[in-house]
């Protein structure tokens, strides 16, 4: 059996999806997973052959890349019957302007229904089979391509924070040299405020003991004498020798009545 078929797609992305079995798994079309298989492409695969469906129960092994080509190999029991089929398939990818060129070819045997019906309809199975895997295959390269090209996007858009954040942290920490760098001047320039501050109440001082103060000097340091504590100390009174003649009058008047 040969089969070819040209696809959109370049060599590396197809490579990288057939490399990851659980990504062909979702490509095998009819393919319905065991929930305890160990293999992603351990099931069940419903076959449509010429109006009819069967159903094996097997495996398939991927094993690849070799250059550019993986092979695969299965083998599968029918659920409702005693026939069985084994496949050997081998996928090429070759570069074709503008996409890849898949080829498949192989081999299938088997017994049971599968030769049961008319010539060509196995083929004719293998072929639509093929043709839906494909096609599968070319979805799930192009969603994987694009996840890959957003977590490139979302890691250059992290790698540029992460510079914006370092770039700023930069900034913050030169100016923290900065202010270091000017942090002995404006010591300096407080201990100078201060020294001024001083030396002007240092130079007051001066001006109110130095020759420049002379005329306040006088004031302060002339001598005072001590007050008396007599409040009439210092003042003269006079005593007349003689009574006022009002007074002498007033005297005898007394007299006069005491005697009296």
């Amino acid at each position: 059996m040969e089969h070819e078929v040209f696809v959109p797609v370049p060599v590396p992305t197809l490579l990288r999806t057939l490399g990851d079995p659980a990504r062909v798994a979702r490509c095998v079309p009819g393919l319905q997973q065991d929930a305890d298989a160990a293999s992603p492409l351990a099931g069940r695969l419903k076959l449509r052959v010429g109006g009819h469906t069967i159903t094996y129960r097997g495996e398939l092994l991927l094993t690849g890349p070799d250059r550019d080509r993986f092979a695969v190999t299965g083998k599968g029991v029918e659920a409702r019957g005693t026939g069985a089929v084994e496949l050997a398939l081998t996928i090429g990818l070759t570069a074709t302007d503008g996409g890849t060129t898949i080829s498949y070819s192989g081999t299938a045997d088997g017994d049971g229904r599968l030769v049961e019906l008319e010539e060509g309809a196995a083929l004719a199975a293998a072929h639509r089979l093929l043709e839906r895997f494909t096609q599968q295959l070319v979805t799930e390269s192009l969603a994987g391509r694009e996840d890959a090209d957003a977590d490139a996007d979302a890691d250059t858009d992290a790698d540029a924070d992460a510079g914006t954040d370092a770039d700023a942290d930069d900034a913050v920490a030169a100016e923290g040299l900065a202010g270091d760098e000017e942090g002995p001047g404006v010591a300096d320039g407080s201990g100078d405020e201060i020294r001024s501050a001083d030396e002007i109440r240092a130079g007051d001082a001066h001006d109110v003991d130095g020759p420049g103060g002379d005329d306040h000097g006088s004031v302060y340091d002339s001598p005072v004498p001590p007050p008396s504590l007599d409040p009439v100390a210092g003042v003269e009174f006079t005593v007349p020798d003689e009574p006022p003649a009002e007074a002498a009058h007033a005297r005898r008047t007394m007299i006069g009545r005491s005697a009296e």
